[in-house]
């Protein structure tokens, strides 16, 4: 049954329910094809403008909606959620999610989401036309720490990438920029017809969205979840996302150190070694890798190959067990099991939509970037100032920096304001304390900027709050979206599931909800994607 708790929460949500003004959005069945999971979703479609910065022009751009449906009546309002990227479509990631994002919001929310601009098919932006065309594209694109030549080399592929989007893609670059989307989200809100407010939830990039919508129109918020959050700043303005890495090798460490203290649950504990010397050894391994690749069967492993399998599994924890297992058959070199592992396992996706999401990445990302270079040796010591930032992952993302360096076209419109601002209600911004990839001290600089919000750090290692099934997250963010109660300033979140474990937000949920009508129909989130996913090729 629903627990004392949050029973008080649901009383009030009915309570102060407000009554929906007319909605121009008609709501059907979606296509079960493209999106599905453990709830039932709905679909619309809305015509907003094309280009914001003609308020005269007759062109529209058609948004395909997705909403999960509110779990207790009457629904309270719509909330809007990102799942970052940049490049990453958010209605099939909602359909996934839909029950983890009921129980977070309390029950009482329709939550909803679009494919923003340059993604799936909202204007969909590409610099190819075909596969033999993405491969020569992304081809080559090794680590800027893997040779002498590596980042000269990634200096003469940005060129080309760039030169190559501007022939191809040239009028969709410039109507896919942050601001764009922002405005997007208001018109979606004056679709709904409901209090003319926002309600959003963003995740990694999509709090730089949000931090974005936030400044832009501080009097049309109502209330605003940032979580794991990308400095802004840094985001439009700057060479590189410098500060995304800072926390980087404290989650790597963490690998070890969880591993060590739940030996049962992970292979690489032997014996008395200590979590210093595992990570000791996986870097060994690592350089042994750099100056010596191992053919796996079919397979290269490589320096870039074994960086980028360790940056995929630091979003969540629950891939560690699988990572520990590939370490500890490359420490005791084991390769016939690995070979063999890896022949049994399905290929790495190759897929229109992994190149689709990765063209997206540079295309909105560059196209929001104001800074410019032309000169490989004034940009280099940006680069080599991003290397040093992280020793796991610093030498991954030159390759995006580089290209944006040189691209050859803006978005129509960039935000360039400060976020020094009061928005009509406080924002509630979560970062989770090892975190590989927005730490925790930009979810500290930034709510010093936003008058009245609070930081609530979640006390484990992976992406987002999504990555850390949490009793206490549920109740502080459904307390939040049912009544506006904001923490104390830098409440801390314990988790339930440590890094070794199988706990999924099922268990959670039924843990603190109970499996009754809230939940009618319990589903599996184990299989929920990934978060805020980065493009660092």
């Amino acid at each position: 049954m629903i627990s004392a708790t949050f029973l008080p929460l649901c009383l009030l949500a009915i309570a102060s329910s407000a009554l929906c003004a007319p909605t121009e959005l008609q709501w059907g069945p979606c296509n079960t094809t493209e999106v599905s999971g453990p709830l039932p979703v709905e679909c619309s479609a809305l015509d907003v403008p094309l280009d914001y910065t003609q308020p005269n022009s007759t062109k529209k751009l058609n948004l395909g909606l997705l909403r999960v449906p509110s779990l207790m009546k009457p629904s309270r309002g719509s909330i809007l959620v990102n799942f970052g990227g940049p490049g990453l479509t958010a209605r099939s990631s909602l359909a996934s999610l839909g029950l983890t994002l009921q129980a977070l919001t309390g029950g009482y929310y329709d939550v909803l989401a679009f494919d923003p601009r340059g993604t799936g098919k909202t204007l969909p932006f590409s610099c190819v036309s075909s596969e033999h065309e993405a491969v020569s594209l992304f081809s080559d694109l090794a680590l800027g720490n893997s040779s002498d030549t590596a980042l000269g080399r990634l200096w003469a592929k940005g060129e080309i990438f760039s030169n190559t989007c501007l022939q191809k893609a040239n009028e969709t670059g410039s109507l896919i920029g942050t601001a764009f989307v922002a405005r997007d989200l208001i018109s979606v809100v004056d679709a709904l017809g409901e209090d003319g407010l926002l309600r959003y939830w963003g995740f990694s990039y999509g709090t730089t969205l949000g931090a974005t919508v936030a400044a832009m129109f501080p009097e049309r918020i109502d209330r605003i979840i940032l979580d794991g959050v990308q400095n802004p700043h840094q985001y439009y303005h700057a060479a590189a996302d410098f500060e995304e890495w800072t926390m980087s090798d404290d989650s790597f460490s963490g690998i070890f150190t969880s591993c060590i203290e739940d030996p049962q649950n992970c292979v690489l504990a032997q014996g008395n070694t200590t979590a210093a010397q595992l990570e000791q050894a996986a870097w060994e391994l690592i350089e042994r890798i750099k100056q010596r690749p191992m053919a796996l069967g079919t397979a290269l492993l490589d320096y870039t190959a074994i960086k980028n399998i360790i940056q995929a599994d630091l979003y969540n924890t629950g891939t560690w067990p699988e990572l520990a297992s590939m370490m500890a058959l490359l420490l005791t070199k084991n390769l016939a099991v690995l070979t063999a592992l890896l022949a049994s396992s399905p290929p790495v996706s190759s897929s229109d939509s992994a190149i689709d999401e990765a063209m997206a990445a540079f295309g909105i990302h560059c196209g929001d970037r104001t800074l410019r270079e032309s000169s490989y040796d004034k940009f280099l010591p940006q680069m080599k100032k991003l290397i040093g930032t992280s020793r796991i992952l610093g030498d991954i993302t030159p390759a995006i920096s580089m290209t944006c360096a040189q691209w050859k076209m803006h978005a129509k419109e960039i935000y360039q304001g400060d976020f020094h601002v009061k928005t009509k209600n406080p924002i509630l911004i979560l970062g989770n304390k090892h975190d590989a990839f927005t730490p925790l001290d930009s979810a500290y600089n930034l709510s010093s900027t936003f008058e009245g919000s609070v930081v609530t750090e979640i006390d484990g290692y992976g992406h987002t709050s999504l990555a850390l099934p949490s009793a206490c997250t549920i109740g502080v963010t459904s307390t939040y979206w049912l009544n506006g109660t904001l923490p104390a300033q830098g409440k801390v979140c314990k988790v339930d599931k440590t890094p070794y474990s199988n706990v999924t937000w099922t268990d959670v949920i039924v843990k603190v909800l109970g499996n009754n009508t809230f939940l009618p129909e319990l589903g599996s989130t184990e299989s929920a994607p990934v978060v805020g996913r980065r493009w660092l090729i």
